[in-house]
Order: structure tokens, then sequence, then C-alpha cells
């Protein structure tokens, strides 16, 4: 009778803990589907408070007459409406006609840039492909413009571009005698030619990083069987390494052009608050606007505009990424 007993305590005792497993899989489950939430949650706050609500306060103060008047209060700042849109896009007034100059001024800047950087981190990552000895330090060289910071990288250009003492014209006119006499390369139509150098100075290394790590996915074997069918070296590049690279080229020159457009640093370092006429940007004439004039609310529109025409430009880009992938 004691046996019986025992044994259905003991029965009793695996049913419990049975129910018990039970009950914490049931918790265990339930905290494995919330546990992807709660790990996104913090990146999803930081980019509301990052971004999300910054555009969307420059959203709004582009439809107020935020001026340095109503700076302390913006509440009480007067509605506009579409007035600072109108304002900006009326190029018959002085305003509109400095906004499609910097507008063009940009697009040429971003296009050369972006062409430049392009094409001499193409060829460097192509060059270095195959293995040498030192090929590891000139691939860390390389991207030493890219890990220096931007505002110290662009200050030295900016003692080297000095027409009197710096070391561009030290080398150009009295080592090299290309010049008879030593240019101003940061006023004047030079500016441009000086901005896009330092521009593409400082982003060339990231085209050179993306590109390098693309080719290395390549496998050697494509290229062996293409030497051996025949191919010459400018056969295997064009058909083997830019046929594969299509993706992410794509997607570099976007990225870089992007950003190129919206280049603040490079111009504001190298010619100030007052930049030349030919090296006046649109993110220089957007910060003037706001911050030299104090109508923030029509820098703010301006605001809207770039990035409705960045956005214009992703959209058509994926329209066009979408149509090749669909022809492939």
């Amino acid at each position: 009778m004691q046996t019986t007993h025992t044994a259905a305590d003991v029965s009793a005792g695996s049913v419990a803990r049975v129910r018990d497993r039970v009950a914490a899989l049931r918790q265990r489950i339930k905290w494995n589907k919330v546990t992807p939430y709660l790990l996104v949650l913090p990146a999803i706050v930081f980019e509301l408070l990052v971004h999300v609500i910054p555009m969307l306060v420059g959203v709004w103060m582009s439809f107020i007459k935020l001026t340095q008047f109503y700076i302390t209060n913006w509440l009480q700042a007067p509605w506009m409406g579409l007035r600072n849109f109108q304002v900006a896009l009326d190029f018959s007034k002085p305003l509109g006609a400095q906004l499609v100059r910097s507008f063009g001024i940009t697009l040429a800047f971003a296009v050369l840039t972006v062409g430049f950087a392009f094409i001499i981190g193409t060829t460097a990552s192509i060059v270095l492909q195959k293995f040498f000895r030192g090929r590891g330090a000139i691939r860390t060289l390389f991207l030493v413009p890219y890990a220096l910071p931007a505002y110290a990288g662009i200050i030295t250009w900016k003692f080297m571009l000095q027409r009197d003492n710096g070391m561009v014209n030290e080398i150009l006119v009295n080592n090299l005698h290309l010049f008879d006499q030593a240019p101003f390369w940061l006023i004047g139509n030079n500016a441009f030619v000086s901005l896009v150098v330092v521009s593409v100075w400082h982003q060339w290394p990231f085209a050179f990083l993306m590109t390098m790590a693309g080719m290395q996915a390549i496998p050697e074997d494509l290229y062996q069987a293409a030497a051996i069918d025949g191919a010459s070296v400018w056969q295997q590049i064009r058909y083997i390494t830019f046929g594969l690279m299509r993706p992410i080229n794509s997607v570099l020159l976007l990225l870089l052009f992007l950003w190129t457009f919206r280049e603040f640093n490079t111009p504001f370092v190298l010619f100030g608050a007052a930049p030349p006429e030919s090296a006046n940007l649109l993110v220089t004439n957007i910060y003037n606007s706001s911050f030299i004039q104090w109508n923030f609310g029509l820098g703010a529109a301006m605001s809207v505009l770039l990035m409705f025409f960045l956005i214009l430009v992703a959209a058509l880009w994926a329209l066009w990424n979408r149509r090749v992938r669909a022809n492939v």
C-alpha cells in the first residue's frame, strides 16, 4: 500500500514538472517573439531623434516666416504657406537666379567629383588585384585620405593651395614651370577646380574600398578560363570585372552622388561662408540664407527642395535598376 502511494506521488510530481516546463516554454516563446522588437527599438528611437524628427521640423520651418525676429519663439512666426518656395523658385528675381546658378554649379561639381573618384578608385582596385610584395602597404596608404578627419585634410589642402607660399604653386611654377605666374587657386574660376580636386582626393578611397571588396569576390578561375580562350586583359576587365561588378558599381555611384551633391565641409572649410561665385554650391547658398541672412524659413524651403531632388534621383535610380534586372 505504501509503495502504491509513493508511485502516485512520483507520478503527480512528474506531471507537475512537465506542467512547469510547458509554462516556462510558453513564456520563452513569448519572449522570443518580443525580443527582436526590443533589439530594434533603440535604433528606431535614435533614428527618430536624429533624422525623422529634425526632418519634420525642417519641413514645418519651410512653411513659416522664421527670421531673426521670431528665432526666440518659433510659435509666433507667421504662417507663410508656399511663399518661401515661391521666393526660392522665382527665377526672375536675384535670389531665384542665384539658386539656379548654385544648382548648376553643384550638379557639375557632383558629376565631375563622382566621375573622377570612381575612375581613380576602380583603376587602383584593378591594379592592386594581383599579388605583389608591398600590396598591403599600398592599400593602406590609399585609404589614408578617407580615414583622415575631413577638416584636417581640407585645411591642409587650403594651406597647399595658397598663392604665395603654397606647395601646389611651388611645384607647378618653380619646379615644373607650367605657369609664368603663380595662379590664385582659392578665388575666381580656379576655385571650382580646387573644390573638385579636394573633393576627389577625399572621395576616391571610398570608391577604391568598395570596388576592391567587390573584385575580391570574383573567382580567379573566370580570368584564367578567359585567358585560355584568348581574351585580352582589357576584354577580361570589360566583360568579367565590370560585368560582375555592375550591381556594386551602380550602388556606389548613387551613394557618391548623393553624398557629393550635399557636400558642405569641403567648400565651407576652403572658402568660408562667402565662397567665390564659381564655387558657390547649393548647400552653401542654403547656409547663407539661413545663418547669414537669418531667414531660416527660406533656407528650410531650399533644403526641402534639395531633399525632393535627391529623392527623385534615388527613385529614378531604383526604376533604372529594376529595368536592368528585369532584362538580365
